[in-house]
């Protein structure tokens, strides 16, 4: 008699800039599989270093708990300054995959450059009372912009629970192409859940008031199957630069129950 299928418990969690940071992998293992970025190896060290093929970008995630955990630099270009990014450890990996997805992409747009509000404007975001940025709908994500037309200035990304109650925060130097920041937003404005099988203790909070949180048994082979969709998907952009990357499908519902 055939054995079972073995299942694990997914949560799907909205909106999805609380669901805590998620598995590091969505990240590394698709920019050295599918990319071909390097990797330094220090199994006595609690962090990952990444350097594209050109070495001009250097992607660091090291466990600090008074800095932020995930940072990369890039190197000036022929018609751009240096630059860097950076992003708290309760980040999604999905909303970074995201700027790191636009950052590798081989065939870019080369339209003018994109407004990174505009994905938040489309979503319902609304101007921060005394600031200049647009708040989220439940007032738990804040995007701010400190620069102008002559000064492109630095851009903060904060999400929080309330007045002194931060969840995370990613900063983009005033060089960072708009494009990428632009990826950023407009991954943290999808409404759409990202999910996780690692339990509640990763979220920033369980009220109901503020998250959504559906369990739900998957088969355990298809949450296996998503990081290996990823790396396909993000590999195939080298073979069909003019497509757009497929996204990596998450794990089918199976056996749904709320909680």
């Amino acid at each position: 008699m055939p054995s079972p299928t073995e299942t694990v418990e997914v949560a799907f969690i909205s909106p999805r800039h609380l669901a805590g940071g998620g598995d590091p992998a969505w990240i590394t293992v698709p920019l050295h599989r599918a990319c071909d970025w390097s990797y330094e190896h220090d199994p006595l060290m609690p962090r990952v270093v990444l350097t594209s093929p050109d070495k001009t970008a250097v992607l660091r995630l090291e466990p600090n708990a008074e800095a932020q955990w995930w940072t990369l630099h890039h190197t000036a270009g022929r018609d751009r300054p240096s630059w860097y990014a950076s992003f708290g450890a309760r980040t999604p990996v999905e909303i970074i995959s995201a700027f790191v997805d636009a950052l590798t992409d081989p065939a870019p747009s080369q339209t003018v450059p994109p407004d990174p509000f505009e994905p938040l404007r489309q979503h319902s975001w609304a101007s921060a009372p005394g600031a200049e940025g647009l708040i989220s709908p439940d007032g738990t994500a804040f995007v701010q912009h400190l620069g102008d037309e002559q000064d492109p200035g630095a851009w903060f990304v904060t999400a929080t629970l309330g007045p002194g109650r931060p969840v995370w925060q990613a900063r983009f130097g005033e060089h960072t192409p708009p494009r990428l920041i632009n990826a950023f937003t407009t991954a943290l404005a999808d409404p759409q859940p990202v999910w996780r099988t690692s339990g509640p203790l990763g979220l920033a909070t369980l009220d109901p008031k503020i998250i959504n949180r559906r369990v739900i048994d998957v088969p355990t082979e298809h949450v296996a199957a998503a990081l290996t969709g990823r790396v396909e998907s993000l590999s195939a952009r080298h073979d069909t630069p003019s497509a757009d990357p497929i996204p990596p499908s998450q794990p089918p519902p199976r056996n749904s129950r709320r909680r």
